[in-house]
């Protein structure tokens, strides 16, 4: 079957870009060439250029793996987006990238661009877990191996941060202005967090150059939401028919999406507004609803899917009592949520049952539940504390925390950069106080939880109930 790329003979019905690509020059660098960006930040892109053509093709960029890269460089930089719902299935091709590298492979390069006036915006998507940052402090974490590395040879970075600040500092002795960073991922006040960490290792090279940054460069917040599950050669196949032609980069998503940007950029930006985005002075009511409804919600979802050998997220959805149970936990959820501007909160509830049961969606529990450790502080714990502090009951969240236990005593494995510690711990049990060993983990669990007997009885209770 014939590949897709520019040559490509496509389906009449098939959305794809309606500008020039060979007019269309770089100014976006995206680290992190996964499928949510590919779904996500570069169909705003695209679509924002269809209505207000400029400068804005994205650079993208994966820091380890070339295969994604590759793939990409095979196909002219074009790939399909399969948005599956109610009404059936639609594709998009999707060619708002315009350069695309492996960072392992070719460092210089990404500095390159890092380094040129045509750069004017960064996007990360690199999950939690890539940025270095320290469980304990909220602040750079000396001891990860990307964040070593990168002091030890700042010129030759191979971490996220590594490669933001070199960047920058490469601005700095051009004469240049800084680029804007936008982080994309689920991190609480993504930006800020962002911030600090590349003020941290700035400082940590240079004072001077860590002043010119806070001065100069911005770090603005953003909330993102789709619900994209891996691809699978099911996914591929139902792309080359929809499409008539081969596309090993397919994606597969929900018609949701929405993206919510403090509008704060130092040099200008593509109008993803036309695309849909929301512009505002804060994310903050927007974000916190995302991560303890949606977020929340899915954690819940994917440990009782683990637990009770149920592989994806719709096939808990399909069963009444655990319905019941999110219910309960978004109940609870929406109590610690201060008004979120132009959201009416039982609808998005509502949708996001909705979402959660699309038949057509088929997004493993498994994927769902990697990295768990650092996803339980913004999506769940900070909601219990907050309960416990207003004098609520917090017990949905100690639920939620026991299911995550229990799923690491079923599987006696777990993909999370904390693994060693935790199976350690969670391998010392007591009968009379089953958790303890794991709320002694180091900066696993806020001092409000680990030190509340009572509220970690509840998690003792549900646990001994599962």
């Amino acid at each position: 079957m014939e590949r897709l790329s520019s040559s490509a003979h496509l389906k009449s019905a098939i959305t794809s870009p309606d500008f020039d690509r060979k007019m269309l020059k770089p100014g976006i660098v995206h680290i992190g060439l996964g499928a949510f960006h590919r779904a996500h930040q570069a169909v705003f892109t695209q679509r924002a250029l269809q209505r207000d053509f400029g400068p804005w093709g994205i650079v993208a960029v994966n820091l380890r793996s070339p295969e994604p890269v590759d793939a990409l460089a095979r196909q002219d930089g074009l790939y399909s987006v399969i948005v599956r719902g109610g009404e059936g299935d639609e594709a998009e091709v999707v060619g708002s990238t315009v350069d695309w590298l492996c960072a392992a492979q070719r460092p210089e390069r990404v500095l390159d661009y890092l380094s040129s006036p045509d750069i004017r915006i960064l996007t990360l998507t690199v999950s939690e877990k890539a940025y270095g940052l320290d469980p304990v402090t909220g602040g750079l974490d000396v001891k990860h191996p990307a964040i070593v590395a990168d002091m030890a040879s700042p010129h030759t970075p191979t971490g996220v941060i590594g490669f933001l600040v070199e960047g920058l500092a490469l601005r700095l002795q051009k004469g240049l202005a800084p680029y804007t960073v936008l982080c994309c991922d689920n991190l609480p006040s993504n930006g800020k967090v962002v911030r600090r960490l590349v003020l941290e290792m700035a400082e940590l090279r240079d004072a001077e150059l860590a002043r010119w940054i806070a001065q100069n460069a911005s770090f603005p917040c953003s909330m993102v939401d789709r619900i994209v599950p891996a691809a699978t050669d099911e996914t591929r196949t139902r792309a080359a028919g929809l499409l008539g032609v081969e596309d090993t980069l397919a994606i597969e998503t929900e018609p949701f999406m929405q993206w919510v940007i403090e509008d704060d950029f130092v040099a200008g930006r593509p109008s993803w507004e036309a695309a849909g985005a929301v512009f505002t002075q804060s994310v903050v009511p927007y974000e916190d609803m995302k991560l303890r409804l949606l977020n929340g919600s899915h954690t819940l979802i994917a440990h009782l899917g683990i637990l009770h050998g149920l592989e994806f997220v719709r096939d808990v959805m399909a069963q009444p009592e655990f319905v019941a149970k999110v219910k309960r936990h978004m109940q609870a959820a929406v109590l610690t949520l201060d008004p979120v501007p132009g959201i009416d909160l039982p609808f998005y509830i509502n949708q996001l049952l909705e979402r959660f049961a699309n038949p057509t969606i088929a997004h493993r529990n498994e994927q769902i539940a990697m990295d768990t450790s650092q996803k339980l502080p913004q999506r769940i714990l900070a909601a219990a504390v907050e309960t416990l502090e207003a004098g609520r009951d917090a017990a949905e969240f100690a639920y939620v925390v026991a299911l995550w236990i229990a799923s690491i005593h079923k599987r006696g494995e777990m993909n999370d950069p904390r693994r060693a510690e935790i199976l350690a711990a969670a391998r010392q049990v007591d009968d009379a106080d089953p958790s303890a060993f794991l709320f002694e983990v180091e900066g696993l669990f806020p001092a409000q939880l680990s030190q509340n007997r009572a509220w970690r009885d509840i998690v003792n209770r549900e646990l001994a109930s599962l």
